[in-house]
This record gives C-alpha cells, sequence and structure tokens, in this order.
C-alpha cells in the first residue's frame, strides 16, 4: 500500500516537472516573438512602457490580415512624417547658420589676415642659381628706393635724425606727419643695448608715445626722457609657458603678443636692430599679418651670414631673404631710405661679393596704411 502511493506521488511529481517545463518554454517562445514583431515607438517625447509594449503585442497578434496592413501603411506615414520633421529641423538649423545678417558688433581687428604656414618664394635670380646672380638681384633691390619721401624736413627734430643712420617719412601724403601734429602718433623701438636713440628721442619730444625695448635693461618698466623703457624684446615665437612660470616673466615675445599685453593695436613707426634675428621676425610679422598694424617701419638687416634659424646654402638664404622683402612690398611697403656705414665689414655670407656692406639700414612707409584714429589732414 506505501509502495503504491510512493509511486503515485513520484508520477504526480515527474508529471508535474514536465507540464512546468512545457509552459516555461511556451512562455520563452512566445516573448521571443512578441519582441522580434514588436513596432518602435512613433514618437521619441513618449518612450514606450514595457507593460504598454506587451499590450500592443497581444493586440496585434489578434488584429485580422486587413488591420495588419493598415496599421503597416500607417506606420509607414508615420515614419515618412517623422523624417520630414528631422529634414525641416535640420534645414532650419542650416538656415540659422547661414544667416548673412551681420554681427551686433564688428570684430576687434577688421583688416587682420589669416596666419599664413610659410612666405612665397620668388622664383631663382636665373637658372644657374648661383650666389653671384642672387646677390646682384638681392643689393639692386635693397639700394634703389622706391618712393621719394620727405625726411624730417624742416624741424629741430628732423635735423638731429637726418645725421643718424634712421630716418622716418613725414611726407604730407603719408599719415605720420599728420598724427605727429594731433599727438596721436606711437613708436616702437627694439635693439639689444642699443646707444643711438636720437630718432627716438626727437619723435618723443614732438609729442609721439614711445617705447623702447631692451632686454638688458634692470627694470621691467622705466619712465626716463619723455620715453618708456620696457625689459623685453620682440622675437618671433613665444616663450614656453613654463619657463615664463619659473622665471616670473619673459625677455622675448612675438610682437602681435606685446601689442596685445599693451593694449595697442597699431603703431606709427615700428623700428628694429635685432642682430640678426631680424629675418625670421620678420617672416613672422608677414605670415601672422601684424604688419597691417605698422605704419612705416625701420630695419637694419645683417647681411655677413644667414641669421637666427635660417638655412640652405648660399643662394637659398639670398632668396629667402629676397623673397621677404618682396613679401613687404606686395603688403604696400615701399622702400625710401636705405643707408649703409662704410666702417663696417665689406662681408656677404662671409665672402666678399660685389663689395656689399654687411650690414644695411632700410626704411619702408606702408603707403595704404590709414590708422584707427585718423587726424584731419588740413589741421596745421
Amino acid at each position: 500500500m506505501d509502495m503504491g502511493r510512493e509511486r503515485l506521488t513520484l508520477g504526480l511529481l515527474l508529471r508535474l516537472g514536465i507540464l512546468l517545463t512545457a509552459v516555461c518554454v511556451c512562455v520563452h517562445v512566445y516573448l521571443e516573438t512578441g519582441w522580434q514583431v514588436s513596432p518602435a515607438p512613433l514618437t521619441s517625447g513618449h518612450p514606450s512602457q514595457s507593460n504598454q509594449n506587451r499590450g500592443q503585442q497581444s493586440r496585434i497578434k489578434r488584429v485580422p490580415a486587413e488591420a495588419e496592413e493598415q496599421d503597416k501603411s500607417i506606420k509607414r506615414r508615420i515614419s515618412y512624417v517623422r523624417t520630414v520633421k528631422k529634414d525641416n529641423i535640420a534645414n532650419k538649423r542650416n538656415e540659422v547658420s547661414e544667416d548673412p545678417s551681420p554681427p551686433c558688433c564688428p570684430p576687434l581687428h577688421p583688416h587682420k589676415k589669416t596666419p599664413r604656414w610659410h612666405i612665397a618664394l620668388e622664383p631663382w635670380a636665373s637658372e644657374s642659381q648661383s650666389l653671384e646672380e642672387e646677390a646682384k638681384r638681392f643689393l639692386s633691390y635693397i639700394t634703389t628706393p622706391q618712393v621719394s619721401c620727405a625726411s624730417l624736413p624742416g624741424e629741430e627734430a628732423a635735423q638731429e635724425g637726418s645725421t643718424s643712420d634712421w630716418a622716418v617719412c613725414l611726407d604730407p601724403k603719408y599719415s605720420l606727419i599728420h598724427r605727429i601734429k594731433s599727438k596721436h602718433c606711437r613708436m616702437y623701438s627694439f635693439g639689444l643695448g642699443v646707444d643711438d636713440r636720437s630718432l627716438e628721442r626727437s619723435l618723443a619730444s614732438s609729442g609721439c608715445e614711445v617705447h623702447c625695448f631692451d632686454p638688458s635693461l634692470k627694470q621691467p618698466h622705466l619712465q626716463q626722457a619723455e620715453m618708456w623703457l620696457h625689459r623685453l624684446s620682440v622675437d618671433w615665437r613665444d616663450p614656453n609657458p613654463a619657463i615664463v612660470a619659473q622665471r616670473q616673466y619673459a625677455n622675448t615675445k612675438k610682437l602681435a603678443t606685446i601689442l596685445n599685453d599693451f593694449g595697442h593695436r597699431e603703431v606709427d613707426v615700428l623700428k628694429a636692430d635685432m642682430e640678426s634675428a631680424e629675418w625670421k621676425i620678420l617672416e613672422n610679422l608677414i605670415l601672422e599679418g601684424v604688419l597691417d598694424s605698422v605704419g612705416q617701419l625701420l630695419l637694419e638687416v645683417h647681411l655677413h651670414w644667414a641669421g637666427f634659424e635660417v638655412g640652405g646654402d648660399d643662394p637659398s638664404v639670398v632668396r629667402y631673404w629676397f623673397s621677404l622683402l618682396k613679401e613687404l612690398e606686395h603688403a604696400n611697403f615701399h622702400l625710401f631710405h636705405v643707408h649703409s656705414d662704410p666702417a663696417k665689414p665689406h662681408l656677404f655670407l662671409h665672402k666678399n661679393v660685389l663689395n656689399a656692406s654687411s650690414a644695411y639700414t632700410l626704411s619702408w612707409v606702408n603707403t595704404q596704411w590709414t590708422p584707427l584714429v585718423m587726424p584731419d589732414r588740413n589741421q596745421n
């Protein structure tokens, strides 16, 4: 009797296990099938919940074939509407980004050009690509003034400046003389232990704002004889930020950085005697479009060697020099003054080439320069 009951109990348990297994398999198959045919949510603003999806799945299975076809067509229409809405939104965004209306405020530097990566090299002077041909073209270019200019005419300051190697253009057809009379002129002078500051004193006594930059000064800033002296110099690159953090100040900066730090947007006269660093500095001024902020450029060029970080053979170096000066001409800078010291040695890239001097003082005027604050030229 007990054994019969045990067999009956085992049989019931076995049947119950088989039944539960079958139910689990059916539920699993049902769920897998339902998830595969479940529709995607119609709008992103109303996410569907799992309970709602299951209810929709059960209703979808009960609808007839015609209702399924109608539901599919509705889905296609809804999908099409959603796509059109997305396209319309994208078009509106494009219309907003392409709005031709001007901004509320003009740019700080409306004339500033996009920085360039390299200068445009001029063609070789001849097919031979020889040093003599390149030197002949270059020396002819720097010793031939392109515009006539009345440099420092008629005044005591002018007479003092005329005895110096340096000269500015005070021709009435250019802006400097008018800026001096209206007390709006500004001069930057860069040098290394410069002793001859006669031109700077002349312009300062005429009412110009003169800033002299010399990294050998003992004090960061000093006002002396109507001029500002700064322990700083110009370079073709800004210093490493880590070095600046250690030294508390930087000895050299790019001209664009100095202008920004001093809050100046333009310089009437830029004078630089950088002892063979002038070529890379000039390249930086050209590539970054800083020359647009300069009215006159006074530069001493050194020819006894290639200069700092200027590479290549001798003909390539002279071609590079010539290309830089042609870039100045393309930027509306025209040569009006040339001076060479006969006491200096006649060396051209360590050679005696065409009896050229080792250094020349050159002065250019920007013939198209219009200062931001331009006084009346009829003012006396």
